[in-house]
């Protein structure tokens, strides 16, 4: 299991859900690949309403005709091994926006692995 205390970045992911890669929704790739590059934590969160570079504004409210929402990726992890990971992020990144911050972690504990 990865333990990580004390500084770190956190990477920031603003898609679309409606982005594919491969016909695979975007955030889902970026998942699995942070995972399979063994990143301590990836989630992803849909946005009730937003918009980006091209100001359209996408929101769940009844009467809107948009339906592709705003989805937000967050890994943290330690510098090295996420800068490491940036490069998949420009392959699969083509429409968004990526941000980096410094960050604190103050507690990171995994369930027990039980039978």
């Amino acid at each position: 299991m990865t333990r990580l205390t004390g500084r770190a970045l956190r990477v920031t992911i603003f898609i679309g859900e409606n982005d594919l890669w491969h016909h695979k929704p975007v955030y889902a790739e970026i998942v699995h690949r942070a995972h399979k590059a063994g990143l301590a934590g990836a989630s992803v969160f849909r946005g009730i309403e937003g918009f980006g570079a091209s100001s359209l504004i996408h929101t769940q409210r009844l009467l809107s005709l948009s339906e592709d929402l705003p989805v937000a990726i967050v890994i943290a992890d330690d510098e090295e091994r996420i800068r490491a990971f940036l490069p998949q992020l420009d392959e699969l990144v083509a429409e968004g926006l990526v941000i980096l911050d410094d960050c604190e972690v103050i507690r990171y504990v995994g369930r027990e692995k039980n039978a």
